[in-house]
């Protein structure tokens, strides 16, 4: 079987990591951030910016974290029921780019430290994110030191925020679709009906609307108008807006955690949505520091009680028309079918051991110490102790909060044999795949009525599903024998599928964490060999130098092909996150003539051609790694701080170690000629690209000669521009496909011709 969890044991055996990008958030590392203010009244001064302006943010001299200093920083209070004039210990947003926009701690910009409102344990958050990540995209979270000016401020929960990074990194995405906080901007009171995000569909208007969502990018309600129209008037095609799979764990885990904060509770909130390049919206979970029934509203009646807080209804809020998404989606029986499966895999997975209890203790452990001494914590140590196993009384909030143990072995015990998940479910075994004129993928399936097989191509892609058949027809053995079979096409890449079966009363996945864990068809391109293909050159500062198709100076990366044939880059993927190895994907057909060079812009802007990634470098380390995807990798690279204009680079080129060079854009390396030096070929831009029926020229350096051959490296045309820096040509004979650009100077480029 080979999983999304597959993927993160193979890069651990491999000896890759990505300290860069991960250490803020490491969940068994605890941070250090000193904050140092120009005002000695720098919390009232807080408070103020607060009550005036949510937005508001108060520049700082400096932030320290683990040791790496920052200037000119903004920082503001955040939050709502978690935020109080008079609280000693307030909710902090950190932006350090404020001033200076190219600033980032490890590539990270925007800091959210939660003070555990409500949490005598300190873990709720922590603990909830951990669980989630295991079914779908969801913030890392850890725990942070913080002082203010010197004093020591307490333990804070440091929780990675939602942005455009954010999206980048799990969506297949530049960042710049449409994007919702779904958080009201006022609270009328809880209830049905209230200013909350709930989707209901009530005007055409979006100005209706503007109170009870926040737009985070610059366009995107005709899209949100479209989901809560498709839930009202239209469910049944609901699947075309709207990742339902993922709604279903995002509403199974707030459920089973009792996690009312939520749209699940009483004012239907925090959570996110992210338009992706499917066309459809993506949630995102958020705010979990009152998770575990530490929020105990559901809507406009009485406050539940701890007990009956335990055995809350799976269908909680189905019967609700102010909570369509829950109401609509629990309407139609399958998917009821697999949001009760999620439930299940869920509780078996986390709540029938005491494995729940141990990683709480766990994480507890890691901030024991600093937890003593911290003097603005809203609970006692005996609390925070206590509270894993028992009931505390609030001094705020919403009265008692659970011990987290004694509400969720209590409700594990319920819902496993509550009516609506004690039916068996299906059994799946043997689940294989082989091509053989298609991928034909086979499973052995006891006490089903129906099973799907859910296929696709890519991670970017949307899962296809098709019925599977137990007749002796599609490579399932005999008739009746409970072996069932389906195939789809062989593409170009690897295929990725589950199976999901289901009779009357239960579902069963397989893997069960699927859509979000997945099996791979055996279907992988070979990898080229060893030193063939490797990353070349790369320039993470680019100040003034070489500019993309948009006339941008932007972080570009260089390979090169050492072979003497051409390299087809067939399923082979970069991305600068080691548990994200297929973020960018190389264009159809692409590949690289022998001994010849591809220009890679990293711009996270996917719009500008098809050699554009959807991520940036970092300029003081990052990580960098061209695979398949699927634990094979052709080249990888650990970097520290980048110089600006100074590249990054093989030498001798191709072959040897990296270090510090000119720049030899789209050329062989040298350490002491860069690009725009006579006979190294020049800068050559082509436009548009990708092109149809016109190609347009332009170089630093006189054109000569220019051929242009195709991905097997044949020549397909061949013009004399002379001594013109600048040429136009007619590309209408030619196939949609791959080409490469020659000067007479040496300088190559690669483009592509659609149509």
């Amino acid at each position: 079987m080979n999983t999304r969890s597959v993927f993160f044991l193979v890069f651990g055996l491999s000896g890759i990591t990505c300290a860069q990008a991960q250490n803020l958030y490491d969940i068994n590392t605890v941070q250090e951030i000193r904050i140092n203010f120009y005002q000695t009244n720098w919390d009232y001064t807080l408070d103020s910016l607060k009550d005036v302006d949510e937005e508001a943010y108060l520049l700082v001299p400096s932030i320290e974290i683990n040791g790496v200093v920052f200037d000119s920083v903004g920082v503001k209070f955040k939050g709502n029921s978690s935020y109080d004039e008079d609280f000693l210990k307030n909710p902090l947003n950190i932006e350090l780019d404020y001033i200076r926009k190219d600033q980032n701690y490890q590539g990270i910009n925007d800091i959210k430290l939660s003070n555990a409102y409500s949490d005598p344990t300190m873990v709720r958050e922590v603990l909830g994110y951990d669980i989630l990540r295991q079914y779908m995209a969801a913030p890392l979270a850890n725990h942070a030191r913080v002082w203010m000016n010197g004093v020591y401020w307490g333990v804070y929960v440091n929780v990675e925020s939602i942005n455009k990074r954010f999206a980048r990194n799990h969506f297949h995405t530049d960042g710049n679709n449409p994007f919702f906080k779904c958080n009201p901007a006022d609270f009328p009171g809880p209830g049905s009906g209230g200013n909350f995000p709930d989707l209901v569909y009530t005007s055409a208007d979006s100005a209706f609307y503007y109170d009870k969502y926040e737009l985070r990018s610059s366009s995107g309600w005709r899209e949100l108008l479209a989901l809560m129209d498709s839930l009202a008037n239209h469910p049944g095609s609901i699947h075309k807006i709207l990742d339902v799979d993922r709604v279903l764990w995002m509403l199974a885990f707030n459920n089973v955690t009792v996690n009312l904060d939520s749209y699940t509770g009483a004012f239907a909130q925090n959570y996110y949505l992210y338009w992706d390049k499917n066309d459809r919206w993506l949630p995102v979970v958020w705010d979990l520091n009152m998770g575990f029934g530490a929020f105990p509203l559901i809507d406009g009646g009485p406050i539940p009680t701890i007990a009956q807080l335990k055995v809350l209804s799976p269908l909680l809020q189905a019967d609700n028309f102010y909570r369509p998404l829950i109401k609509q989606l629990l309407a139609n029986p399958q998917y009821k079918r697999m949001y009760l499966a999620h439930m299940r895999t869920m509780l078996q997975e986390n709540f029938s051991t005491q494995a729940f209890k141990d990683r709480a203790l766990a994480l507890q452990a890691n901030i024991d110490a600093a937890i003593q001494t911290d003097t603005k914590k809203f609970y006692s140590y005996a609390n925070f102790q206590n509270n894993i196993d028992a009931t505390v009384s609030a001094p705020g909030g919403f009265g008692d909060v659970p011990g987290l143990t004694d509400l969720m072995n209590t409700r594990y015990n319920f819902l496993i044999n509550e009516s609506n998940l004690a039916p068996a479910p299906p059994v799946i075994s043997n689940v294989a795949a082989q091509t053989t004129g298609a991928v034909w993928v086979t499973a052995q399936v006891q006490n089903a009525a129906t099973v799907l097989l859910g296929w696709r191509y890519d991670s970017s892609d949307v899962f296809v599903k098709t019925p599977m058949y137990d007749d002796g027809m599609h490579q399932d053995g005999a008739a009746g024998d409970g072996q069932f079979g389906a195939s789809f096409p062989v593409g170009d890449i690897k295929g990725q599928y589950y199976v999901y079966a289901e009779n009357s009363g239960a579902g069963m996945f397989s893997p069960q964490r699927a859509e979000y864990e997945f099996y791979q068809t055996p279907t992988l391109p070979p990898l080229p060999n060893a030193g063939d293909l490797v990353l070349n050159e790369f320039l993470a500062n680019n100040k003034t130098s070489e500019k993309d198709e948009a006339g941008q100076y932007e972080d570009w990366l260089e390979l090169y092909n050492n072979s003497n044939q051409p390299i087809s880059l067939l399923g082979l993927y970069l991305t600068d996150n080691p548990q994200k190895p297929n973020k960018w994907t190389f264009p159809a057909n692409s590949a690289i003539p022998a001994k010849g060079f591809l220009i890679v812009w990293l711009d996270e802007d996917l719009s500008q051609g098809p050699f554009h990634a959807n991520f940036k470098l970092n300029t003081n380390a990052e990580f960098l790694m061209l695979s398949n995807g699927a634990g094979g990798v052709v080249d990888s690279l650990s970097f520290g701080p980048q110089k600006a204009d100074t590249t990054f680079g093989r030498y001798p080129n191709g072959t040897g170690d990296f270090t510090f060079m000119p720049r030899t854009f789209n050329a062989p390396n040298s350490l002491t000629t860069g690009t725009a030096e006579p006979g190294k070929g020049g800068q050559v831009l082509v436009y548009p690209n990708p092109a149809d029926q016109f190609l347009n020229v332009r170089a630093d350096l006189p054109l000569g000669a220019i051929e242009v051959s195709d991905a097997l490296g044949r020549q397909v045309l061949l013009l004399d521009a002379g001594p013109q820096t600048s040429a136009s040509f007619h590309l209408g004979h030619l196939p949609p496909g791959m080409y490469n650009l020659r000067t007479a100077q040496g300088a190559t480029v690669l483009f592509s011709i659609q149509r």
